[in-house]
């Protein structure tokens, strides 16, 4: 049974914390947290208190889902069970094995020492749900290690391991072994000289050798260093707020604005659509017929194609530590492969990411061959060779051929049918699709396209593969462009549209950059690249809706994007930045003119509206027709995959957002004035009539078209 535990080790109570998975301290938990301590500080024969966790971890933090609910009257959290802490006349030690999050490293703070295995991670990830930490993180952490280092560690989020964090001054001691009997065996050192050690006695700083007078200076830099609040830094500027209260304000004031500020933050949109993208990840793995499925371990890799794409796969595994095997007939490629490889280990030794050792190590992983025999031992291969349907075709044949039984056979298509393929086996339940994502080693989501007839165990094994990339994996059925370029396609007409009506490519951009996206649709055609474009064009007409030959001509010209230094930007030799090219714009003007399309005025709310409202639209025809499971999939898609702005919860949590009603009467209004290919998805309309949102919406399975 869960809960909190209690023992006496002579004059010590130890408080277990055991709520698995991750100890969490839900309302529940800290009502029991906050009972212990009660009891505890009752008791004249407990001189201190141990707080540890069960299950090799101390605490992950809050249980999120208290943060969606509306909480009893006289609901406990963790914040009573500290002020508890605070209160007492005890000495507390926080015993620290594992991951230590959130309200885990804030009920440590509270406590007067704090000692940790060196396995531990601690962290404050708030900001990366749209809040701050409000259990005293912002107030105590300041005076424990300076604000400077506290904010820094606040905006960034992210987990340090033990020994950073004794570094920065937030742990006592680490201890390897029983850290319960380290605990105890501290507080039996320290109890008689110095019982007492409240953080929150101490006085803030800045920074060693920073003078109070500069604060104002460091505040102000500190808020330019973050985006603006409704671009996203929203909880970032109130975190700031929080540290200067910390340094200029005691501490029970210091601890009410930081309060204040959290409740502010936990009723703000951003951070409902971040926690909405936080619950969504963790629903990716449910998958209807895959359940139970066990997944094959995967010892060793290949890799069919040592291009760009194939060799950025094959450095995600080596970062994995899996060895990989990179079929590829070509020497000159096998060498450009290698150069990039090198370039990128180096790059990773250069940033402090890895030693000489690790990255020749990892290096070492990869080895390149040119004969399909090589891959007789691979658990898993993946093609990544041109996107042409004839050439991969010819691929899975010598797959078939070639790989052992059992072995995973993927393709890396964008777009191509994965039933096609499958059918050039003669075992198609162990073939699907893995849609990496440029650059491959780099980008975080993996696309897994389920065919026809791919077993659960295929899926399964897929899915524990995305883990162990590193990636975020998420399921589609098998449709032209999948979940992500079937959308983008619809999102890059709208873009391509509105220039043929008289905008710049760069004043497009620039308005959904302000929306918040990463980059604008031209920049992304330029990355991804033009000639992609035209390909997929030449054989699908229908699926980028051209009505003049813009791509045509961009194509002929050899303005591919970045890889030549032209597409619909100028770039200078070697450079990545876009620079406005009249010749595009004179281009499309002329295209325009001879296809009888009249400039129009079109303010910026136009342009987003036209490029969210196609990807809304599609999207929830693709959960009509059972390619995306889930809203949230589609979410988690385009905010990982598409630089769609996390702070708006992606193109489906934005569409509820705005209320489904609106977005229909925005949609037929665009019918109206600009034709068919905006009627309204039918999931869209019936979902409006009912009042429904489509985050209550969840498809039975996946499509196989």
């Amino acid at each position: 049974m869960s809960g909190i535990k209690a023992r006496d080790l002579g004059a010590v109570r130890v408080l277990t914390i055991d709520n698995p998975p991750i100890n969490a301290l839900s309302f529940a938990l800290s009502a029991e947290l906050l009972a212990a301590i009660e009891a505890a500080e009752s008791e004249a024969s407990v001189k201190a208190v141990v707080i540890a966790g069960d299950n090799g971890i101390f605490s992950g933090g809050a249980d999120i889902n208290d943060f969606l609910t509306q909480r009893a009257p006289d609901a406990k959290t963790i914040r009573d069970a500290i002020a508890r802490i605070e209160r007492g006349t005890k000495s507390y030690v926080a015993a620290l094995d594992g991951n230590t999050l959130g309200g885990g490293v804030e009920l440590s703070l509270a406590c007067d020492y704090r000692i940790a295995t060196s396995a531990s991670k601690l962290g404050l990830p708030e900001i990366k749900l749209g809040l701050i930490p409000g259990a005293g993180g912002t107030q105590r952490l300041p005076r424990l290690i300076g604000a400077q280092q506290a904010l820094e560690f606040m905006l960034k989020g992210e987990s340090v391991p033990a020994a950073r964090a004794l570094e920065l001054g937030i742990l006592d001691e680490i201890a390897d072994g029983d850290i319960v009997q380290a605990a105890v065996a501290l507080i039996n050192r320290t109890i008689a000289s110095e019982p007492k050690r409240r953080v929150s006695a101490r006085k803030a700083r800045i920074a060693s050798g920073v003078h109070l007078f500069m604060l104002p200076f460091a505040l102000s830099q500190a808020h330019k260093s973050v985006p603006p609040e409704d671009q996203g830094g929203f909880a970032a500027h109130k975190l700031i707020d929080a540290v200067d209260a910390a340094v200029e304000l005691e501490f029970p004031r210091g601890l009410a604005r930081e309060f204040r500020l959290f409740d502010e933050l936990v009723r703000s949109a951003p951070a409902h659509a971040l926690m909405h993208l936080f619950f969504a990840e963790r629903e990716l793995a449910k998958i209807p017929g895959a359940a139970g499925a066990k997944p094959h371990d995967l010892a060793q890799a290949a890799i069919i194609g040592a291009g760009t794409m194939g060799t950025g796969i094959a450095i995600t595994f080596a970062n994995a530590g899996i060895p990989v095997i990179v079929v590829e007939p070509q020497d000159e490629q096998i060498e450009r492969a290698k150069q990039m490889i090198f370039g990128m280990f180096s790059h990773q030794v250069k940033r402090g990411r890895l030693t000489q050792e690790e990255a020749w190590k990892r290096a070492q992983t990869i080895v390149f061959e040119n004969d399909f025999a090589a891959l007789k031992d691979a658990d898993i291969v993946v093609e990544a060779v041109f996107e042409s349907m004839d050439v991969k075709k010819e691929v899975f044949r010598k797959l078939d051929a070639a790989a052992k039984p059992g072995a995973i056979l993927a393709t890396n298509t964008s777009t191509l049918d994965i039933d096609a393929i499958a059918q050039q086996t003669s075992r198609p339940a162990d073939v699907l699709g893995t849609h990496f994502f440029a650059p491959a080693n780099i980008m975080k989501l993996l696309e897994i396209v389920r065919g026809a007839q791919t077993s659960p165990q295929t899926l399964a094994t897929s899915m524990k593969l995305a883990k162990t990339l590193r990636k975020i994996g998420v399921l589609s059925g098998n449709a032209f462009g999948f979940i992500g370029n079937r959308m983008f396609f619809d999102y890059a007409r709208e873009a391509v549209y509105l220039a043929e009506e008289g905008l710049s490519p760069a004043r497009i951009d620039a308005a959904m950059k302000a929306f918040g996206f990463a980059m604008g649709p031209f920049a992304t055609f330029d990355l991804s690249g033009v000639d992609i474009f035209w390909r997929i064009q030449q054989e699908r007409p229908a699926s980028l809706g051209a009505r003049t030959k813009i791509v045509d001509r961009l194509y002929d010209l050899k303005r591919f994007g970045q890889k030549t230094g032209a597409g619909f930007y100028a770039y200078e030799k070697g450079g990545r930045e876009p620079i406005p090219d009249p010749q595009v714009e004179r281009l499309f003007a002329e295209e325009a003119q001879a296809h009888g399309i009249a400039p129009r005025d079109i303010d910026d709310a136009e342009i987003v509206q036209r490029l969210t409202h196609a990807l809304i639209n599609t999207g929830a025809n693709l959960l009509r027709e059972g390619i995306a499971l889930r809203p949230g999939d589609i979410d988690i898609v385009y905010v990982y995959g598409y630089g769609y702005p996390p702070y708006r919860g992606g193109p489906m949590w934005y569409a509820d957002d705005l209320g489904l009603a609106h977005v229909v009467e925005n949609l037929r209004a665009l019918q109206e004035r600009f034709g068919a290919h905006w009627d309204p998805s039918p999931l869209l309309v019936d979902a409006a009539q009912r009042g429904a949102k489509l985050a209550a919406y969840a498809a039975k399975e996946l499509t196989h078209a």
